[in-house]
């Protein structure tokens, strides 16, 4: 190669040099301007969101002392609230009531008519909710306890109500009344109530509580609404566990209703828990006294012989398994136990007639508890 030709390619090689140079300068120019574009960017969303909360925080119109009826049902969530809140005018975000309820861990607010206003700030508005300062006097209440069946339930609301009892329980069982229900709830309420071995929808889904009541003659409909507007409350704090474990509403309602029936005060919900899951693992039918009653349509306080051998799905010392539905409504109490059973080999238990719940692994065993403490049947 001649000196010409060296001198040619080395002033080639120098070109490319400085052509990517000035390439690498302006690929580092962009890098640059985007990253200052990013952090603008960044810094006004933050800003921003900032500012959004701020206002957010503040009264909808600090002017506006017109007072405005809000109703709050049973067992509303902060969620539910604060939509509420919104939708009325009341509050500007729900969102932001949400998150500020669960920053200050705020609860214990109470369902009513309320009377709030538009100049009312967020820690106002919960110190009103909680406090219970409704525009509305409490005119009576209906009060639902543990354990009790739909035709009980019925009574109950007859009573409060001054119905008639045969009206109450027959508009809780009326298939239209049940299909607008199912509208309402599609999530609580699925085509399980309308198996054809259930023996009363709703049996298990009116939640047991003291509801209050703020006009005289509250409708059937308005009645029942609340009930299930706080079992679908209840529910949705044990979601999570549900979804783990495979579990619809019904199967929990099932499962908790059958505790809640052969419970006592004296007794662990969560053993007698164990005991059914135990048997079910195992393939034993259940045997448990309470559905027999059920499927007999009898209220006793001792099952015979003779009454366990009655052909229906609820009973369930012919039929393995859980029965078609609930055979009572259930308390949080034993919701949990059927969430959260202990864990034991225990496949029986014995009621005795002081209340105390004997536990047994064996039949054997449980036989001898049984001769101890039971008369024959």
């Amino acid at each position: 190669m001649s000196a010409e030709d060296k001198k040619a390619k080395k002033e080639l090689i120098r070109q490319k040099m400085i052509e990517r140079q000035s390439e690498a300068k302006v690929v580092r120019k962009i890098v640059s301007i985007i990253a200052l574009i990013l952090v603008i960017t960044v810094g006004a969303a933050v800003g921003g969101g900032y500012f959004y909360i701020k206002s957010a925080m503040q009264p909808v119109n600090p002017n506006n002392n017109k007072e405005k009826q809000v109703e709050i049902p049973i067992g509303s969530s902060g969620t539910g609230i604060g939509k509420i809140l919104e939708d009325n005018g009341i509050i500007k975000d729900a969102r932001v009531f949400k998150y500020y309820v669960k920053l200050k861990n705020e609860a214990g607010f109470m369902a009513g008519a309320y009377n709030l206003k538009p100049s009312m700030t967020i820690p106002e508005i919960i110190e009103s909710l909680k406090s219970g300062k409704i525009m509305e006097e409490i005119v009576f209440k209906i009060t639902i306890p543990e354990g009790k069946q739909l035709e009980q339930i019925a009574g109950i609301v007859a009573e409060k109500t001054n119905r008639n009892h045969e009206e109450v329980f027959k508009k809780l069982n009326d298939q239209t009344f049940i299909d607008s229900l199912m509208s309402k709830y599609p999530d609580l309420l699925t085509e399980e109530i309308l198996n054809k071995n259930i023996k009363y929808p709703l049996e298990g889904y009116l939640f047991p509580a003291t509801y209050p009541f703020y006009k005289e003659d509250p409708s059937i409909e308005e009645i029942v609404t609340l009930m299930l507007d706080k079992t679908k409350s209840v529910l949705k704090e044990f979601q999570g566990e549900m979804e783990a474990q495979n579990l619809t509403a019904h199967q929990l309602l099932t499962m908790a209703s059958l505790i809640e029936e052969e419970a006592t005060a004296k007794v662990d919900r969560d053993q007698i828990a164990s005991v059914f899951y135990n048997r079910i693992k195992t393939g034993m039918p259940l045997q448990t006294d309470p559905t027999v009653l059920y499927a007999q349509g009898e209220h006793k306080s001792r099952v015979l012989y003779k009454d366990l051998e009655i052909d229906s799905p609820y009973n369930t010392y012919k039929y393995a398994g859980l029965t078609p539905g609930p055979i009572a409504n259930a308390g949080v109490t034993s919701i949990e136990a059927a969430l959260t059973p202990a864990e034991s080999d225990f496949l029986y238990f014995l009621a005795t007639s002081s209340g105390e719940v004997l536990f047994s692994k064996t039949l054997q065993e449980h036989n001898q508890k049984k001769a101890q403490h039971i008369t024959n049947k």
